[in-house]
């Protein structure tokens, strides 16, 4: 299923969103990864698409959303929630749903700490819970992406990070054609050189716990993101009986390693505790 391909403005920057679903059915707002876009989710949403209106936006920065002078977490949840408006994703009697991959995990939580913003918050292998005495946040400073003379060269240079080994290669090639533009001279990366730099990644501990609606938890059993400190801790932190899922056979990008077993979750998560009316 195609998604509709749109773009809202946010802040004076173009956002681009794909938009699946009739309005009217209750929201479900898709949130990508640091470097990633919007088609990281191409594979996913359309399985939701007959009984949500789903949407799936990419950052600024990313993809083929504008360019910002500068980058917040901040700045990335007002970019949400104007999502949200622009496509109606609220227009239900209960509010939207938001599944969040690795760096959008931040941003939603940030949103989420407003009561009655979202029903819920699902978190995918999103954020190293770490004390922030401890906590590296060092970015590394800019430089210009290559630029390669085919889109075969490029292609060829596609890796995610972290590294995992990815058996699904038409996924791979699809999201990575999605994620090169053509410029003078060749091709190169969507993603803006001077995004790393500029913007600030912080400890995830106090988002966890001003949550103002409930949260769900899916992680790649073997992601190297979050190992068994990692995850002793995050449960700690997560209020009581939130679920917390461990897809076999996947690691950080879940929803790419295990595509099938990552919808097969969320759907037994969304027909579940999650899909109730606010509470």
């Amino acid at each position: 299923m195609q998604p509709e391909r749109l773009t809202f403005t946010a802040s004076n920057a173009e956002i681009e969103l794909l938009l699946w679903g009739k309005r009217g059915n209750p929201g479900l707002l898709f949130l990508h990864g640091d470097g990633a876009h919007a088609d990281w989710w191409s594979f996913i949403a359309p399985f939701f698409a007959r009984d949500w209106r789903c949407a799936a936006i990419s950052w600024s920065g990313m993809g083929r959303s504008g360019r910002r002078a500068e980058y917040s977490l901040e700045g990335y949840a007002e970019e949400a929630l104007a999502a949200i408006e622009f496509v109606a994703l609220d227009d239900a009697p209960v509010g939207p749903i938001v599944v969040a991959h690795s760096l959008g995990g931040y941003p939603a939580l940030i949103a989420g700490a407003s009561p009655g913003t979202f029903r819920a918050i699902v978190l995918v292998d999103s954020g190293i819970v770490t004390p922030p005495a401890t906590l590296d946040l060092s970015r590394p400073p800019p430089r210009p992406h290559p630029i390669f003379p085919t889109l075969e060269a490029a292609l060829a240079r596609f890796r995610f990070r972290p590294a995992h080994v990815v058996e699904n290669d038409y996924i791979t090639d699809y999201i990575a054609r999605a994620s090169l533009s053509p410029v003078p001279g060749g091709w190169t990366w969507c993603v803006d050189p001077e995004l790393l730099s500029s913007f600030e990644i912080r400890d995830m501990h106090r988002l966890l716990l001003a949550a103002r609606c409930p949260l769900a938890y899916i992680c790649g059993e073997q992601s190297p993101l979050l190992d068994g400190d990692v995850i002793r801790t995050l449960t700690k932190l997560l209020p009581r009986n939130t679920p917390f899922v461990a897809v076999p056979e996947a690691g950080h990008h879940v929803m790419i390693d295990q595509p099938l077993a990552f919808v097969a979750t969320l759907r037994a998560l969304l027909a579940g505790k999650l899909a109730k009316k606010d509470r």
